[in-house]
């Protein structure tokens, strides 16, 4: 049997939960929609949250021939096949070509699509869950629309919770009612995945025994059958990148709550070495010379939760990822190596000024014989005014000192000295 989610399709555009951003009065796509006149379509977001929904109800409005092909499983031979039809009395209006998961299609296989698309023949409506401008071919974009689906929030999952929950009794013969807090639960545990809550319901209504004609399901049976859906976590789409952005950019905004929160998100989804490679990455990027006794302290206690593993992993991350929200920032470091590198990839350096050159003789043809470096160590302070940079760059500044307690003491330091 279909799952409940595939059974009970929205009839109309306000049937459809969440994507009120697309969705909505007067948005351009609903008024695309209700034009009756459809472009090539590319819908992209997470999965369940309705792409598939909204594309199953646009072929269902146009007078087209619906196929519906899956980029995980069809073939070249099957994309010739819907062109194929095109020549028949089912082509005679067009078809709409319905291609879920597009970017399982490799170059070849959009290629294929790309003739029929450009004069018309056949309208395409895509979904994917990856980056579109990443996955599909650049051909097939400039010719289509794409529009970014979203996490359906809790309000509006119970919603559709209840509804289902109401055509479920219909097709059952039975009435089917959820103790208080049961929608809630589902709609919380979905991570905005109305398909996910959708399954749930109809394994809670499975798992409730029938009395007089009623199913009652009660809050523990929900409970237990909620999946661990709100992490939604692929380590090689976009949310995996999503989270682990946020959760650096939360510990460089000084913001140990969401940093928590976002390092949680990790270390549920087991995904220990990104959370350690990007606290240490933070540590020298955003904190870097503003507390420099940072670097080690993070290191060690990345080196404690690889040690330990999960879940006791989590003790030692969340004390360093508080420690990096709390400490001084800056990324005067950070912005010296990337401005010298810059000047390097563009080929503006130069050779090593003579005297820090590793030279240990001179040939007869040297007018100017000597390395003449001059050994800081012999000089009081320990510092002699010469020569670093190439000639080409002798004037150069890559470091700028932050405006931290360390920085304006060490450039304090270093200004008395060079005076001197």
């Amino acid at each position: 049997m279909q799952p409940l989610a595939d059974r009970f399709r929205p009839a109309t555009l306000d049937d459809i939960v969440g994507q009120q951003h697309l969705l909505g009065a007067g948005k351009p796509l609903r008024k695309i929609i209700e034009s009756g006149v459809v472009p090539n379509l590319i819908f992209y977001g997470p999965s369940g949250v309705g792409k598939t929904t909204l594309a199953t109800y646009i072929a269902n409005k146009t007078n087209k021939t619906l196929k519906k092909l899956n980029g995980t499983t069809a073939s070249t031979a099957d994309i010739k096949a819907v062109v194929a039809q095109l020549d028949t009395f089912a082509g005679m209006n067009g078809i709409l070509l319905y291609l879920d998961e597009i970017q399982y299609f490799n170059k070849k296989q959009q290629q294929v699509l790309l003739e029929y698309i450009e004069n018309g023949s056949i309208t395409l409506i895509a979904s994917t869950t990856e980056n579109p401008y990443f996955y599909v071919y650049n051909a097939i974009l400039s010719r289509s629309t794409v529009f970014e689906f979203k996490s359906v929030p809790p309000s509006e999952v119970e919603r559709a919770v209840y509804r289902a929950a109401e055509l479920l009794g219909e097709e059952q013969g039975i009435a089917i009612t959820l103790e208080e807090g049961c929608a809630a639960k589902i709609a919380s545990g979905c991570g905005g995945d109305v398909r996910k809550a959708m399954n749930t319901l109809e394994l809670s209504a499975i798992a409730t025994d029938e009395e007089n004609g009623e199913k009652h399901i009660a809050l523990e049976t929900v409970e237990q059958l909620v999946q661990r859906s709100a992490m939604r976590y692929d380590k090689d789409g976009d949310e995996h990148y999503d989270i682990i952005s946020a959760f650096q950019k939360s510990m460089r905004g000084s913001d140990p709550d969401a940093a928590v929160h976002y390092l949680g998100r990790l270390l549920e989804a087991g995904d220990l070495p990104s959370a350690c490679r990007r606290l240490m990455v933070c540590a020298c990027e955003d904190v870097g010379l503003a507390y420099p006794q940072l670097i080690p302290i993070v290191k060690s206690c990345v080196d404690i939760a690889q040690a330990v593993g999960l879940p006791e992993a989590r003790i030692p991350l969340a004390d360093a990822v508080i420690l990096v929200c709390n400490a001084p920032k800056s990324n005067s470091a950070y912005m010296a190596i990337n401005a010298a590198m810059q000047d390097i990839r563009r080929g503006n350096s130069g050779p090593v000024p003579r005297q820090l050159q590793n030279k240990h003789f001179d040939g007869e043809d040297n007018q100017n014989k000597g390395q003449h470096y001059l050994y800081p160590h012999d000089y009081p302070h320990h510092y002699v005014a010469q020569q670093y940079l190439p000639d080409a760059l002798k004037d150069k500044q890559y470091y700028v000192s932050g405006d931290n307690k360390n920085e304006q003491a060490f450039r304090s330091y270093w200004e008395k000295i060079r005076k001197k």
